[in-house]
């Protein structure tokens, strides 16, 4: 699965409709464009493409006042809100994620009520016990990873990772359960998006060719 489209997807729902620049400047503040492949040509892209595939709605505006070339906004469809949360679903319950798409999950993971995010992530925890559960079980000699020589390293460095992957998500689950954060249905949402026209300090500063792409 590529982040950007989770990102792009959420993004917009975000806003209700949004045009391309919003969508860059949201993820830029995110820091998006450092741990997933979401630069502008990607988000310009997926837009478009999703636009074509029914997940997005497009919608032409009129030139703004100050002058420049019409914008278009897009706005999720009922097929794009579906996309969403099963990608969302997805990426917060598989084991195996990569973690540009992870990340992905765990921004718009709020989105989803706290008891089925609880449960998404508990899934993600028996998925990585199993994994390694298996890898112990078939692939590790008697003798423990160091009778392969340096090869070994490569077995220490997925079960330190399956560890960590499972530690970490352990100690999410908790402090979701204790209250952490606003989920669905719970009242206001924290605000993770810029509003129309506030300076975004993360901004990679290239022009961006008249937001409507």
């Amino acid at each position: 699965m590529s982040a950007i489209r989770l990102l792009v997807l959420g993004a917009v729902r975000q806003h209700g409709r949004a045009h391309g620049y919003q969508v860059r400047n949201d993820l830029e503040y995110w820091g998006a464009h450092e741990w997933s492949n979401a630069k502008p040509g990607s988000i310009y892209h997926a837009l478009k493409q999703m636009a074509k595939q029914g997940l997005l709605r497009a919608h032409e505006t009129a030139p703004s006042d100050a002058g420049g070339p019409p914008r278009t906004e897009y706005e999720l469809t009922p097929r794009g809100t579906e996309e969403y949360f099963g990608l969302l679903r997805e990426s917060l319950a598989a084991h195996d994620q990569r973690t540009d798409v992870l990340s992905a999950a765990l921004g718009f993971i709020v989105d989803l009520p706290r008891a089925e995010a609880v449960g998404l992530l508990r899934t993600r925890v028996r998925a990585i016990e199993e994994w390694r559960s298996s890898v112990t079980e078939y692939y590790t000699p008697p003798e423990g990873t160091a009778s392969l020589g340096h090869i070994g390293e490569i077995m220490d460095f997925w079960l330190a990772s399956a560890d960590g992957g499972s530690a970490w998500t352990r100690g999410l689950i908790a402090r979701i359960e204790a209250g952490a954060y606003t989920f669905a249905g719970e009242g206001e949402p924290f605000v993770g998006v810029l509003a129309e026209g506030q300076e975004n300090p993360y901004a990679t500063g290239i022009p961006h060719e008249g937001d409507g792409r």
